[in-house]
């Protein structure tokens, strides 16, 4: 007959039975992600720099109240809360700054020390975690505005051209899609809810369509960081531009 085996005990905060450098993973998300937030506030209340000719800052996208008739701030503060909204409330993102910054839990098999009962996101803020879905739809609705703004990139007042800012603008737009249509909440709703496709309605269409999002699910955490950079240096690619600090050179 068998002996059970032993149970392990893990000690304090850190202590692990692993030999790896767990750690290291932590270090570039603190560093992108850390970036990434200074750099963003900072854009955001600036409220200047943001389009020069054709082209528009993603950060100021829907352009609302440029002209400070009702709206006194800079006008990125108005659009902050859903991009914002869908990537904190993010499941990779969440699992990214959870370890990296709240050492919630540092790692797989290292211990969180003697910290008090799992609550989970049971409580605020962190229930609000559960809106992503919401956060979702309106991403969309960013969308229909970034794509439109990168279309128009590629018209200069002299007509259709190509600069290095209109194709800088359009890969952002192209990652930011890719990230979008990646989500896990997507991928569930499109299909990922059934049993049996052929039980519902559209079942074929909704299979192919739900297949289809699986892919790009499997890539989700790289199209996060992609469109993360891709989001912050088309901003920063804008402002150099707008303020004088960079000539954008044409292609076309």
């Amino acid at each position: 007959m068998a002996k059970p085996s032993a149970v392990v005990q893990i000690g304090g905060f850190g202590s692990t039975l692993r030999r790896d450098a767990w750690w290291v993973e932590l270090v570039p998300v603190v560093i992108l992600l850390g970036t990434f937030s200074i750099y963003a506030t900072f854009r955001a209340f600036e409220g200047k720099f943001y389009a020069w000719g054709p082209y528009l800052s993603p950060f100021y996208s829907p352009l609302i109240d440029p002209e400070h008739h009702w709206w006194r701030f800079s006008p990125a503060l108005l659009i902050l809360a859903g991009p914002l909204g869908f990537r904190a409330s993010c499941y990779y993102y969440r699992k990214a700054y959870y370890r990296a910054f709240f050492l919630d839990p540092p790692a797989c098999a290292v211990s969180e020390g003697g910290r008090g009962a799992y609550r989970g996101e049971t409580r605020f803020p962190f229930i609000l975690q559960n809106l992503h879905r919401w956060f979702l739809y309106l991403a969309f609705v960013y969308l229909a505005f970034l794509w439109p703004d990168a279309i128009r990139a590629f018209f200069f007042p002299d007509g259709f051209g190509i600069g290095v800012g209109s194709l800088v603008l359009l890969v952002n737009i192209v990652l930011l899609t890719l990230y979008t249509l990646s989500c896990h909440s997507l991928r569930h709703l499109a299909g990922g809810k059934f049993d049996c496709f052929s039980c519902t309605s559209f079942g074929p269409t909704r299979h192919t369509a739900w297949r289809w999002l699986s892919g790009l699910n499997e890539r989700h955490m790289l199209y996060a960081w992609m469109s993360l950079i891709s989001v912050g240096l088309a901003d920063l690619y804008v402002r150099m531009v707008s303020a004088g600090l960079l000539k954008d050179i044409r292609l076309l």
